[in-house]
């Protein structure tokens, strides 16, 4: 088996609040691999970042993504900095992917000062503006399609990535 549909993008882009209702929508279930990944490490990421770093976090990443594709049947919503793992953008090859795109002025605006984003915790406009910068090309390198998120409910965003799925 394998998600109905997997959803990346930058920090901001409404992955998860989208993910969640177009699950809904769906009548399927909706996975969030950095939830997996706190399940897995029994604590939450910022936690992992400050107690054992990035790297051991993006280990967990790979490990939580590759079960998720090999075992998710709904809707899942990778972390945003997944795609930077080439192993992670191969596996993503035949899977229906939707990049929620979105510029630095509405992913600011969602995510606020970083909260919670260990990435974002120093600087955040200019953090998310060099993710952004640095994500975008594997982002479109993975997506099968691209939905724009800028300026837009997340009900508007549901509909037409609903749109985009086989019936």
């Amino acid at each position: 088996m394998a998600p109905v549909v997997v959803l990346v993008g930058a920090p901001g882009c409404g992955k998860t609040t989208v993910g969640r209702a177009l699950a809904a929508t769906l009548g399927v279930e909706f996975r969030d691999t950095d939830t997996d990944i706190e399940q897995m490490a029994g604590k939450p990421i910022p936690e992992i970042f400050i107690d054992e770093g990035e790297a051991h976090f993006r280990t967990l990443e790979r490990a939580a993504v590759a079960a998720a594709l090999a075992g998710g049947t709904g809707v899942l919503a990778l972390g945003g900095g997944a795609v930077l793992a080439e192993e992670t953008r191969a596996a993503l090859i035949g899977h229906r992917v939707v990049h929620l795109s979105v510029e630095l002025p509405d992913a600011v605006r969602r995510v606020g000062l970083g909260a919670g984003r260990p990435l974002l915790a120093i600087n955040p406009r200019a953090t998310l503006k060099h993710l952004l910068d640095q994500r975008r090309p594997l982002y479109a390198e993975v997506a099968t399609e691209t939905v724009v998120t800028d300026g837009r409910a997340p009900a508007e965003v549901v509909a037409e990535v609903a749109a985009l799925l086989p019936r």
